[in-house]
């Protein structure tokens, strides 16, 4: 196997460059009895959001606008350490980047447009309204003797 399992797809036919891809690897704090004491599992994930070529400009200006606060130096990180396997965290550190950056570069929601209410359901509301307040007159003892 040569490891990762194809280019992941951001939006469209756009995928992460694999060249702009930084790759880093350390012990993980998770799961693997004395085999997590040797390997390094954990793995970090930086993209430059800020330099790269990849993306186009709109979709750039888009994620880094939204990804303001998670950014260092325009850089983008994720850390995956749920798996005992390098592969398998190398998988899910670039699916949840992909997903990161689908959702920042998605275009705005359309505004909403206002629309009137129905006649009939401002009526109804207003009949339901006074016969509410009708049952309420009726409980009052003013009439009683």
């Amino acid at each position: 196997m040569d490891g990762m399992s194809g280019p992941y797809l951001i939006r469209g036919s756009v995928a992460l460059p694999e060249a702009e891809l930084l790759w880093r690897f350390s012990r993980s704090s998770g799961p693997g009895g004395q085999h997590v004491n040797t390997t390094d599992s954990q793995v970090e994930l930086r993209f430059d959001l800020a330099r790269t070529e990849a993306l186009p400009e709109v979709w750039k200006r888009r994620a880094l606008e939204r990804l303001g606060p998670r950014l260092v130096d325009g850089v983008i990180s994720v850390r995956a350490s749920e798996h005992r396997s390098q592969w398998r965290n190398r998988e899910t550190a670039a699916v949840r980047l992909a997903a990161l950056l689908a959702e920042a570069t998605a275009p705005p929601p359309k505004p909403r447009k206002p629309t009137r209410i129905p006649r009939g359901i401002n009526e109804r509301r207003l009949r339901t309204k006074k016969q509410r307040a009708e049952v309420k007159r009726g409980r009052s003892g003013r009439d009683w003797t």
